[in-house]
């Protein structure tokens, strides 16, 4: 359910605005809608936003470092340096990587030329003689550069040849072929300059590792430093400034049950507010108050969209669906008690436990529950039929709750016919709160004619007999002539029979898409079986590496199918949520989530 919220409104003299903001995040129970205009143009915010990112960055390349962060308590002042640092060693580090790169190209450039002094270059050129160095094919080289240039091959890769020249300065020859510049360093002296460089970034890498080592959490402190720095911009920038900027005014939103710890905040303070309900048109912060066992589905319902804070939350009533719906999907005892039991261990081995994964642990432990339960209706278990074993117990409850697939078939359509009308009925309350009973009428009497076909169809009331017509033609009266109050008659009947259409039409798509309860449970089964016959057939004829092998292949399979069966029990009753139910009870969606403006 959705916590009830109050309005607040305050007014505070423009000196004392910003330290009266600063106590209103240390009390920590008002959430403030953040406006973006005007914060694209504060430079200050701007800069904030550009550390932050800058943070960020950081945290995320050091975990990327794959070595062990200290656990420890951060200090936001040492992240600061941190930061510096960081910047300074990867500068540092692309500098030394940057010249290493040249020198690689100038290695590249000179290998076929070989290992030389450059300085004899230099003392041929004292003594008048060049040097030029040439690159070309085979077919371009002519013998005669040999005997008018002195030319001489250094080398040959594959169809090019390297060659050399040398003569007096006043008989430079004037090749057409590639003129190679090469170095001015021999190619051993380059080979120890990349050498050195290595370990100049090696050493670089190591600080940066040791970085990641002991200073991540001094980061992370930083980085919600800035964060709290960037919303407390954006509070203060939020403020509407009135009487001739000499007094702000700010909208806030705080639960109900903590409106009075507000009021004796405020009278403390000194500054104007009023505290009021929220009119129909405000958006109000969504915060939930479900008992313990829909809190656990609320992050589903936050992978959609959180409802409006005048429609119904929907949580309470899709949990036991969804809980049922995965069983069927999993569709085997086997796997549900692995889940149960590997995560009931997990619980007892791990010392610490976020408070936030265990809420997805019970979760795990509720679904898998759930699985072996709706495993029992088929007597899956790893793939084996359990009602093969004869055994009394198995076999009484072979009797009691055995389904065959027909039998699975229609279960799977029964319960979302079940659902359909549930959530029709949804509909309607959402409607009479939100806008009156009258606008809930022609919902009613489409339930009227869906439910009392539904029963007579199933033999507890005669098909076609009075109470049924009754209820039928009851209902169509409802739907024709009042789906839409307030228009006239004749649209009323129009709006009827187009409901008409997509209900026949839409009606039955949505309860043919529960099949996929049965069809999900049935190929997993069929997988699992499939892996059992492979581990028997594959394994070898061997008292040692028979069993091995077995064991291997039913692990392994097993363990695929368990993956890609428990995904798609998340993903399909997800869709059936979404997309069917959700639907059928007119969830329209789109609040925001309380988030109180605090450190």
């Amino acid at each position: 359910m959705i916590a009830k919220m109050k309005k607040l409104t305050f007014l505070v003299y423009y000196k004392e605005y910003e330290e009266f903001l600063k106590k209103l995040r240390e009390l920590g129970v008002v959430h403030i809608f953040t406006k973006s205009q005007g914060a694209a143009e504060n430079q200050e915010l701007q800069d904030r936003i550009r550390l932050a990112a800058k943070y960020a960055a950081a945290i995320k390349y050091l975990q990327g470092m794959n070595v062990v962060a200290d656990k420890h308590e951060g200090d936001a002042a040492k992240g600061e340096i941190t930061l510096e640092v960081l910047s300074e060693l990867q500068a540092n580090q692309q500098q030394l990587v940057h010249r290493k790169q040249v020198l690689e190209k100038e290695i590249v450039s000179l290998e076929p030329w070989g290992d030389f002094d450059s300085g004899n270059i230099e003392r041929l050129g004292n003594a008048g003689y060049v040097v030029n160095f040439y690159i070309c094919s085979e077919k371009q080289f002519n013998d005669e550069w040999i005997q008018a240039y002195n030319a001489t091959v250094i080398n040959k890769i594959g169809s090019k040849v390297y060659f050399v020249t040398i003569t007096l300065e006043k008989d430079v020859p004037e090749l057409e072929v590639e003129y190679a510049k090469l170095p001015d360093k021999s190619l051993s002296s380059l080979k120890s300059s990349v050498e050195n460089l290595e370990k100049d970034i090696n050493k670089v890498d190591q600080s940066i590792k040791d970085l990641a080592i002991t200073s991540i959490a001094d980061l992370e402190v930083a980085q919600r430093k800035i964060y709290s720095e960037i919303e407390f911009s954006k509070v203060v920038l939020t403020g509407d400034s009135l009487a001739d900027n000499k007094l702000v005014l700010l909208e806030g939103w705080v639960p109900e049950v903590k409106s009075e710890d507000v009021k004796f905040f405020m009278d403390n303070q000194g500054a104007y507010y009023e505290i009021s309900n929220p009119s129909p048109e405000d958006n109000v912060p969504i915060l939930f108050n479900n008992d313990k066992f829909s809190r656990l589905f609320e992050p589903i319902i936050r992978l959609y969209m959180l409802p409006k804070y005048n429609e119904l939350d929907l949580t309470p009533f899709f949990a036991p669906f969804f809980m049922l719906f995965f069983g069927l999907c999993l569709g085997d005892t086997g796997y549900g008690a692995f889940m149960v039991l590997a995560v009931t261990i997990y619980r007892l081995m791990a010392k610490n436990i976020s408070s936030g994964m265990k809420p997805i642990l019970t979760l795990v432990q509720i679904l898998g529950a759930s699985t072996m339960v709706c495993g029992l209706l088929t007597g899956t278990c790893f793939g084996f039929n359990i009602y093969d074993i004869q055994v009394s117990f198995l076999q009484k409850m072979k009797e009691a709750i055995s389904l065959d697939n027909q039998q699975m078939f229609n279960l799977s359509l029964i319960l979302g016919g079940v659902q359909i009308i549930f959530g029709m009925m949804l509909k309607a309350v959402n409607q009479t709160i939100q806008l009156g009973f009258k606008y809930a009428v022609g919902t009613i009497g489409w339930i009227f004619v869906i439910l009392s076909s539904a029963i007579a169809f199933a033999g507890a009331m005669e098909m076609g007999g009075t109470v049924h017509m009754v209820f039928v033609i009851a209902g169509l009266l409802m739907a024709y002539l009042y789906n839409s109050p307030g228009k006239n008659v004749f649209v009323n009947i129009g709006l009827g029979l187009w409901d008409s259409y997509n209900m026949a039409t839409g009606l039955l798509g949505d309860i043919l898409s529960y099949v996929r309860l049965f069809a999900l449970g049935l190929s997993g089964g069929i997988l699992a079986s499939v892996f059992n016959s492979l581990a028997a057939g594959m394994s070898p004829d061997n008292i040692i590496a028979g069993p091995i092998v077995m064991v291997l292949i039913f692990v392994i399979g097993h363990s695929i199918n368990i993956f890609m069966n428990v995904l798609g029990a998340m993903v399909h009753p997800m869709r059936l949520t979404f997309v069917e139910f959700f639907k059928n009870s007119g969830y329209e969606g789109g609040g925001k989530e309380y988030s109180p403006f605090k450190k």
